[in-house]
């Protein structure tokens, strides 16, 4: 088991702290959420300390600031190259982490999501990072890319979760007005698209899916060709290609 420090504690923090508590690893929680931080000292194994003691006390530091507040804090801090770093922030790249964070040299990226506290969260990594999987693989698909480039691609694929709620929370809302339950309506729909999570290796299983669902004059084709009217498709590409500029990513 590790000293795993947390610096930062917002939704992502606190939700990959409860998904390691109890589980044998001391936590370090950073103070800088008071509240935050207070309601997760009452976890087995968590303790709340300065920036400086996290990081001072950890073996694995796991890096969940803002951008611009990594930027003011992280280099002032005890970094020693027997260290693990794990960022999941986004807007700092590799080498300036490397930077702030000197002497550590093994720094890695990955991107967590909030289900993560109950496992099966996939986990983009870049580099392969040994501390990450030691820590989170047990429970979640650990997936290791070939460059920061792919990483921060993953980021843009990573807010597809936002419009995609969206739409289920939309759908889900529609059918409680015909039905009169919400409860069930967001049950229904939940695991209805559960069933379609199981991706069959070939890289095209969501299109093979949509293929299924083509039968000329059925709901599901004609719900598709309204939306492709309305020009649903072609907003979501663009605005993922909007945060290109933001992520990195070469422009087309």
């Amino acid at each position: 088991m590790a000293t795993i420090g947390f610096l930062g504690t917002g939704e992502i923090a606190a939700c990959m702290v409860r998904a390691l508590a109890g589980q044998g690893h001391r936590l370090r929680v950073s103070d800088r959420n008071a509240d935050v931080a207070a309601e997760l000292a009452a976890l087995p194994e968590v303790s709340v300390h300065p920036n400086d003691e996290v990081v001072a006390q950890s073996e694995v530091v796991i890096l969940c600031l803002m951008a611009r507040v990594a930027r003011q804090v992280l280099a002032e801090l005890p970094w020693r190259a027997d260290q693990s770093v794990i960022s999941v922030m986004v807007d700092v790249p590799l080498a300036d982490l490397h930077r702030l964070c000197a002497p550590v040299p093994d720094i890695a990226l990955t991107i967590p999501m909030p289900f993560i506290e109950q496992g099966g969260c996939p986990l983009p990594v870049y580099p392969e990072s040994a501390a990450l999987r030691q820590i989170f693989g047990p429970r979640n698909l650990i997936l290791p890319v070939d460059s920061e480039t792919a990483l921060n691609a993953h980021f843009a694929a990573s807010a597809l979760s936002a419009p995609l709620l969206e739409l289920l929370a939309l759908g889900s809302a529609w059918l409680a007005e015909e039905t009169g339950d919400p409860a069930g309506a967001e049950a229904y729909v939940a695991a209805l698209f559960k069933g379609y999570m199981s991706p069959d290796g070939s890289g095209h299983h969501f299109l093979g899916l949509l293929e299924s669902l083509a039968t000329e004059g059925g709901l599901n084709a004609t719900l598709r060709a309204r939306m492709a009217q309305a020009g649903v498709p072609e907003t979501l590409i663009d605005a993922m290609d909007g945060l290109r500029p933001r992520l990195g990513l070469a422009t087309r």
